[in-house]
């Protein structure tokens, strides 16, 4: 009995212990938005093919197409529909109204198609309609009424989606607030957010940030390139890219309101890869940059200043131009597939560019690219984003990589700088990184990491342990001790072993 009983608890330790550690190629936190004001789209079964190419997690649509949430069955992937504007009226007066609306676009299709979200409305604020705005709320409400009548809440969460202009003020981002008109109308959705576990959607573009603000600084701060990085005055925090300020800044707004805990979504972010003549920064080099940097620095698992050591869910704008949809140029220019399937640009986003395969292939260069002595987490953290930007393999780096472990920015932002500089001309200025980086003689590989270079036979041979691996703890940014994940390991299966022998 007691054997029996220890065995059960064993199993529970080793199955909670397990669950902390994400496969390597699950990355449920990258998402892409599904617009259809187009009348050149692939069917949705070539879509859903697509997207299982793909290492996209989730979906998001702007309705509730049933074609393409049936074709997305037994993917796994996750879906967000969308209930449109117009519904929010009879939503509000109208309980049954709900109550068909999830009888028609949920039901038929759940659990096999992985419904996950309902948007009641999209950026309803912005729309200058009082009553529209009053009416948002009931709607909410109602809509998950309807989700627990047919016991779908929780499993199904029920939120609306939000622009920037919410914010009243987002510089410097501690300081973010909502802006005084929207607040009394935000306080009982936010209540209903936090009472619910659903989370605050909002869309951030710092597209637009550098159009309105388009010096050569600006755009680097956008794209997650190197660049000197902005303080906030008020907390002294370096930021290295406008994503995490704007994050950041509504996070803040949150806390205002005294709602921090509510989980924030980011449903659109893009930029766009062409655009009129007075569009600046609209071009393929500039949409390449900021999606694939983005991608790579939400792989990368730091997090934002304010909310560290883990990505923020994040939807791209988009899977496929929209040729239909009005306004200036850009607006049919944020794909990031055209409509043959074929890549406009590759951001790395295929499985093959995102496994977790240990680098090889012939060594043609005569040393390593590593970082300088002195170099702060900030500097590496933005040479890590842009590196992994620019089409080369990261799957080291990720979660069951070869090299994930130590999960510290220096251990992973010295793989990358290598790996950009042994596929570049490898002159001086390719391992520079804003003077953080220098070539060394000294094979920083370990373990079964290896970092390609060295020329001659030194590329094969392996360093014990390089000093950004000669700790077997690993550093969080807030400064606490955080074990390393063989450590753990080593230490369960100890305290297993022991119990068996009770």
């Amino acid at each position: 009995m007691a054997l029996s009983i220890s065995i059960s608890i064993s199993i529970s330790l080793l199955l909670i212990f397990l669950s902390h550690f994400p496969s390597s190629h699950a990355e449920p936190f990258i998402g892409v938005n599904y617009g259809q004001v187009a009348d050149n789209l692939p069917p949705p079964s070539e879509t859903a093919k697509l997207l299982q190419s793909t290492s996209i997690q989730k979906v998001r649509l702007y309705g509730a197409d049933p074609a393409i949430i049936k074709a997305l069955a037994g993917t796994g992937v996750g879906i967000v529909i969308g209930a449109a504007n117009g519904d929010v009226p009879s939503f509000a007066s109208d309980p049954n109204a709900a109550t068909q609306w999830i009888n028609s676009n949920v039901l038929p299709f759940y659990p096999a198609s992985k419904i996950i979200l309902i948007t009641v409305g999209n950026e309803i604020l912005m729309s200058n309609d009082p009553n529209l705005v009053n009416q948002l709320l009931p709607a909410m409400q109602n809509v998950q009424k309807a989700l627990e009548a047919v016991s779908l809440g929780g499993k199904i969460k029920v939120s609306t989606v939000h622009s920037m202009t919410v914010l009243g003020s987002s510089d410097p981002p501690s300081t973010g607030s909502f802006a005084p008109g929207y607040q009394t109308g935000l306080k009982g959705i936010l209540q209903f957010l936090s009472d619910t576990g659903s989370p605050f959607a909002i869309n951030p573009y710092p597209f637009f940030a550098y159009q309105s603000d388009p010096r050569p600084e600006t755009l680097s701060f956008c794209l997650f390139q190197p660049n000197a990085g902005r303080v906030d005055s008020k907390t002294g925090i370096k930021y290295t890219n406008m994503f995490d300020a704007q994050v950041d800044a509504v996070h803040s707004a949150l806390k205002s309101m005294g709602f921090e805990k509510v989980e924030i979504v980011v449903a659109e972010t893009g930029w766009a890869s062409r655009g009129d003549a007075n569009e600046v920064g609209a071009s393929v080099d500039n949409a390449k940059a900021y999606n694939g940097n983005l991608i790579a620095h939400l792989r990368s698992m730091v997090g934002t200043p304010l909310m560290p050591g883990k990505p923020v869910d994040t939807y791209l704008f988009a899977l496929y131009d929209e040729n239909l949809k009005p306004g200036p140029s850009s607006e049919r220019a944020f794909g990031l597939f055209k409509t043959d399937l074929s890549m406009v640009y590759d951001v790395g986003l295929a499985k093959s560019s995102s496994s977790s395969q240990t680098p090889s292939g012939k060594v043609t260069s005569s040393g390593w690219c590593v970082p300088k002595k002195g170099a702060t987490n900030e500097e590496l953290q933005a040479s890590l984003d842009w590196a992994c930007g620019q089409g080369i393999d990261c799957g080291a780096i990720q979660p069951g990589g070869a090299c994930f472990e130590p999960n510290n920015v220096a251990s992973h932002a010295a793989y990358a700088m290598n790996m950009y500089y042994q596929k570049s001309p490898k002159q001086p200025t390719d391992c520079d990184f804003s003077k953080t980086a220098t070539v060394t003689s000294q094979n920083p590989s370990y373990n079964s990491c290896v970092y390609p270079g060295g020329g001659g036979g030194a590329a094969g041979s392996k360093a014990v342990m390089n000093k950004y691996v000669s700790s077997d703890k690993v550093e969080k940014k807030n400064g606490a001790i955080e074990p390393n994940v063989s450590s753990s390991l080593s230490f369960l299966l100890i305290f297993l072993s022991l119990i068996f022998h009770v």
